[in-house]
């Protein structure tokens, strides 16, 4: 048992190794990976916050989550395309109202992020119809942004010219079939911002999904119509409402004293470990530093830290060494009893369990409900204690049990 406890162990130290040196790379140690930068938040490296509302007054009320998840993948799309580093988009309701949230971190010019989300950029396709007064114009169909998956500059096989090649969704496609069966002949206008960009002739019916645009445009032109396309394929208008700029300085001062505080409260918990348990909160504290280097190891690759998010790592350290604890107080008791030291951590593990497990469930359920129905902010904190637990869990379980039974001795 303590052969297999020991390289068990060896295992999860070169593991941890590995992660000090990727959370904290030195220039010495760049062979070993990629080295990659935390992802920091908006509240710590300052730039622009834009609120916009969103207009779902032409969608049914079965449409409206399908269609605010669309415009949240387009706008990721949008600001990907300029450049900007990790940025924050996400969908709040409050009461009927639906609000886009952008986060550009670094960002500091806000009429440049401005362009760069631009504003009500709403796609929709037209049919020409006669009207009531006699006259002929363009009325919309149900055919817009939504239903595009993207577009692309091509060229006639025959002649060369420049054209637009668009595909559609699968919804889509069955929609685009039934508006060029019926204006074959016809032409079908496609505007953006209720401007046209395009008013291309249909010559046939198109069922397949995929349509060409082509006419008199040069090269250039084409690939603004390739660019309008992908980057107004919006599901539903949007409207700004709010702007607001944070400071870099700010997030600086508010990042060193997290950290700082982190350091400190780490430290606080392993002193009153050692110092209340001794041997046993020596090897308490080996699998809090093992905790702490996994997560954050964690954190680095996939989460995006704020401020709200630090707040959760540092409540998860208290809660890491709150299992040590339930097995320590066990492991007492069976020692009282006149029990093997193996034995008594058995035992020990084996009785505090059920205690571990509830308590990290019910908070970890919390978690998952802050992080799904809570506003960004609050997200970061849920996700990093949702992270922090489960990490917990697996160090104060598997690596403490293996701890102390590699550092066992035969005795009562």
């Amino acid at each position: 048992m303590k052969k297999q406890a020991l390289w068990f162990l060896l295992g999860v130290v070169a593991l941890s190794i590995v992660g000090a040196f990727f959370i904290y790379p030195t220039p010495y140690t760049s062979w070993l990976y990629n080295s990659t930068d935390w992802k920091l938040g908006l509240d710590l490296v300052g730039g622009t916050r834009l609120e916009y509302n969103v207009d779902t007054s032409h969608l049914s009320g079965d449409d409206v989550s399908t269609t605010l998840s669309g415009l949240r993948d387009v706008i990721e799309r949008r600001v990907n395309l300029f450049g900007v580093k990790e940025p924050q988009v996400s969908i709040s309701q409050s009461g009927d109202e639906y609000r886009l949230i952008v986060e550009l971190a670094g960002v500091s010019d806000i009429d440049e992020a401005v362009r760069q989300i631009g504003e009500t950029p709403f796609l929709d396709f037209r049919e020409l119809t006669e009207l009531e007064d006699g006259t002929v114009g363009y009325i919309p169909t149900e055919l817009d942004g939504r239903y595009v998956k993207g577009a692309q500059l091509s060229f006639n096989p025959t002649t060369g010219e420049p054209q637009v090649t668009i595909s559609f969704t699968s919804e889509g496609s069955g929609i685009f079939s039934d508006v060029t069966k019926r204006n074959i002949g016809n032409i079908v206008g496609i505007f953006l911002d209720g401007e046209p960009i395009s008013e291309p002739r249909v010559n046939e019916h198109i069922p397949s999904g995929e349509a060409v645009i082509s006419g008199v445009f040069n090269l250039d032109e084409a690939k603004e119509l390739v660019s309008r396309f992908n980057a107004g394929a919006l599901p539903a208008p949007i409207e700004r409402i709010s702007q607001q700029n944070v400071g870099a300085d700010i997030g600086k001062d508010a990042l060193d004293a997290s950290v700082f505080a982190g350091m400190l409260g780490t430290l606080a918990v392993a002193l009153f470990m050692i110092i209340y348990y001794r041997g046993r909160g020596v090897l308490a504290t080996i699998a809090l530093l093992i905790y702490v280097i996994l997560t954050l190891s964690v954190f680095k690759l996939f989460v995006t830290l704020t401020l709200a998010g630090i707040a959760g790592f540092l409540l998860s350290v208290g809660m890491a060494v709150d299992a040590n604890i339930l097995i320590f107080e066990r492991t007492k008791e069976e020692l009282k009893k006149g029990s093997s030291y193996l034995a008594a951590v058995s035992e020990g593990f084996t009785r505090a369990w059920p205690s571990i497990r509830d308590s990290n469930i019910t908070t970890m359920i919390t978690a998952l409900i802050l992080f799904q129905f809570t506003s960004s902010f609050v997200k970061g904190l849920a996700l990093t204690l949702l992270l922090g637990v489960l990490i917990s869990m697996f160090t104060a379980i598997v690596v403490t049990r293996n701890l102390m039974i590699v550092f066992s001795r035969n005795k009562k």
